[in-house]
């Protein structure tokens, strides 16, 4: 699958509203309303706010990702071009071009796969006919630079520490090259040394081929690392946004609250 960048943007989401639907054909709740964001291409957007703000849920729609009951309900959003609106036949190339660590990650790993397995899986679901050797080094050289042991590839993820669970996560996320990563609580779990490893990782990609990244969380220092610009969402409504978590413009019904960055 070819790689596309003739989008002007990385990501564009204009007047987005998300909702939840209810099972079995219950009423919707909006969980995003009416959210403009723009993330260049090889820049960093971090999207901050408390629990319950919907920002997971907008993360989760923005990467595609198989999140039962999200659907958008107004507005649009563009990752690379491609609408996750009418995704339709484009979802695979949406999930191709961005690489999705979501809320947990580490703790829902595939139980029956070896890390292997789990790193190696963008690939191997999308090329039967993979030379396994070569998606084995591949997978190795993730784990080597993410500062996790190279022995583990033949673990399972029960066998693992959360951090680590985590970074496998991330590593499974980076097999593609994305042009587009989008993450959620990144550094959950991770130590110093990790979470080091983790950054640089961003840095290497952001630098080397101008990956995107789109990061959900209240990690002001990561925040800082990345030179991100912030976007601030409460009860899915936009109150803030600017560049650093400490230079802020608070919209008018906002308030510059610190409990608004609390988990």
């Amino acid at each position: 699958m070819s790689r596309r960048r003739d989008a002007d943007v990385a990501l564009r989401c204009t007047d987005l509203s998300i909702a939840r639907v209810g099972s079995r054909g219950g009423a919707s709740a909006r969980v995003i309303d009416g959210v403009d964001a723009v993330l260049p291409h090889g820049r960093t957007l971090a999207v901050l706010g408390p629990t319950g703000s919907g920002k997971s849920s907008l993360a989760a729609v923005l990467a595609g990702a198989d999140e039962l009951g999200l659907a958008v309900v107004g507005g649009s959003a563009q990752v690379e071009g491609v609408d996750v609106r009418r995704a339709g036949r484009a979802h695979r190339l949406l999930t191709y071009l961005t690489g999705y660590v979501g809320q947990g990650a580490g703790a829902v790993l595939p139980a029956r796969l070896t890390v292997e397995e789990v790193v190696g899986s963008p690939v191997a679901s999308r090329d039967r006919r993979v030379n396994k050797h070569a998606l084995a080094v591949r997978v190795a050289t993730l784990l080597d630079e993410l500062k996790l042991p190279l022995g583990i590839s033949v673990q399972y993820p029960y066998e693992l520490s959360a951090g680590m669970r985590q970074r496998v996560a991330f590593a499974r996320a980076l097999m593609l090259q994305p042009q587009v990563l989008i993450a959620d609580d990144l550094f959950a779990g991770l130590d110093v040394q990790a979470r080091g490893a983790v950054l640089a990782a961003i840095v290497r990609r952001r630098d080397g081929y101008g990956m995107s990244t789109l990061l959900v969380g209240n990690d002001r220092a990561a925040v800082r690392a990345l030179d991100a610009a912030v976007l601030v969402v409460r009860s899915g409504h936009v109150v803030a946004t600017g560049h650093d978590a400490d230079d802020l413009l608070w919209t008018p019904g906002g308030e510059a609250d610190r409990s608004v960055f609390a988990s």
